[in-house]
């Protein structure tokens, strides 16, 4: 075993090349934040949000109208984790290894290797998170995966619908659980036979592409989640409740509703999705852009049942901030903590770059893999959930 990181390169790299072909869903499709990047731990910053344009009737006159102003909003992010895997060694277990054994290098190449899978897991199921609270609507059956049917593709139909209605961007990413891909994989033909797909990548690869406007992904950051124990809510008072009404105030009902609680009210068929919830009377808030139909106050509200969040979103939907761990450094920009060495190292498919360092112990060597990240979700009105 090498004693600084410059012979461990090639380990590292070959670790890395096994993580990126391995489920990453999330990490490839969502925008990153440069800005957001060099945030300290815990420090805010805010990314800033678009409002919709307004049109005017064009009239002739002298001047230009005196128009144009617009009240800017936003998401705050925060880079909230700062996250090590570490790998330890002595020299009794590398000789041990080296001596009729597998060999050091090895069990060090698998040992970094699920140091990498370790944070990238962890990366892929805080996107997931954000993403799923922060949707705009939902469509499909709790507890029925997705593309259960043969030869019938409403199941991504649905929620594109959604996402067209909002007005969203038409390059669209959906990340799937396992269960909604072993449907596509074994009960929709049209993709895998070659004739009808035009191509025998789902067939030969296992791989899909893209699939009516979106990018198909496979990610276990896709898990069921469990629904609040809200129960016989109706509106309060102040109705009707306009189309595009995010603040929804509920009473006589008790129970939580929680952030990513799919809701429907009393005819109306549309399935809302929760962002902010409430534990007793109050109000809760839905994802933008809101109603569809006006809702009057007294008219009761169902939460839907626990389920497994497949997404749908258009990249600029979820923010991802990731850099490596800060370090204290000297005036001239030296690192000034215990390392021996350190190194960065870029994966190649997600783009992330992680830290791996070294330190030298009694008798004793630990390297570190490092990665500190912040996810948030800026635009309800992009991102759609397909229920399963």
């Amino acid at each position: 075993m090498a004693n600084t990181l410059t012979g461990l390169i090639p380990i590292i790299y070959a670790a890395l090349n096994t993580v990126q072909r391995e489920l990453i869903g999330f990490i490839p499709s969502v925008s990153r934040d440069p800005d957001v990047a060099r945030a300290a731990k815990g420090q805010t910053v805010r990314s800033f949000v678009t409002p919709v344009a307004t049109a005017a009737d064009i009239t002739p006159g002298v001047t230009a109208p005196n128009d144009g102003d617009q009240v800017m909003s936003g998401i705050d992010l925060t880079i909230d984790k700062s996250r090590y895997v570490p790998i330890r060694w002595n020299g009794e277990e590398q000789l041990s290894l080296n001596n009729g054994g597998p060999g050091a290098q090895s069990v060090l190449q698998q040992q970094f290797a699920q140091g990498f899978r370790t944070l990238i897991n962890e990366v892929e199921m805080d996107i997931a998170l954000k993403g799923y609270k922060a949707a705009s609507r939902a469509y499909g059956t709790a507890g029925t995966a997705p593309f259960g049917t043969a030869g019938d593709l409403s199941d991504i139909a649905g929620p594109m619908q959604i996402l067209d209605d909002n007005g969203a961007p038409m390059m669209r990413e959906l990340v799937l659980g396992s269960a909604a891909m072993a449907n596509i994989r074994g009960k929709q033909s049209v993709l895998f036979k070659a004739n009808e797909a035009g191509t025998d990548e789902l067939l030969r690869e296992g791989t899909i592409g893209r699939l009516e406007g979106a990018s198909i992904h496979n990610s276990p950051g896709v898990r069921p989640v469990t629904k609040g124990t809200g129960a016989a809510y109706v509106t309060g008072g102040g109705g009707p409740f306009a189309v595009g009404t995010t603040s929804i105030p509920l009473v006589t009902g008790t129970g939580t509703v929680l952030a990513g609680d799919i809701v429907t009210f009393a005819g109306d068929t549309n399935k809302y999705v929760v962002v902010a919830g409430v534990a007793a009377p109050g109000t809760i808030t839905l994802g933008g852009p809101g109603l569809r139909a006006s809702l009057a106050s007294g008219v009761a509200m169902t939460v839907g049942n626990s389920y497994t969040p497949n997404l749908l979103f258009s990249s600029d939907a979820i923010v991802l901030a990731t850099r490596t761990p800060a370090v204290p450094v000297d005036a001239t920009g030296v690192a000034m903590d215990m390392a021996d060495d350190r190194t960065i190292v870029t994966a190649p498919y997600s783009g992330i770059s992680f830290e791996v360092a070294l330190y030298r112990q009694y008798r004793q060597i630990k390297y570190e893999i490092g990665l500190a990240w912040g996810v948030g979700a800026v635009k309800s009105d992009n991102i759609a959930i397909l229920i399963g």
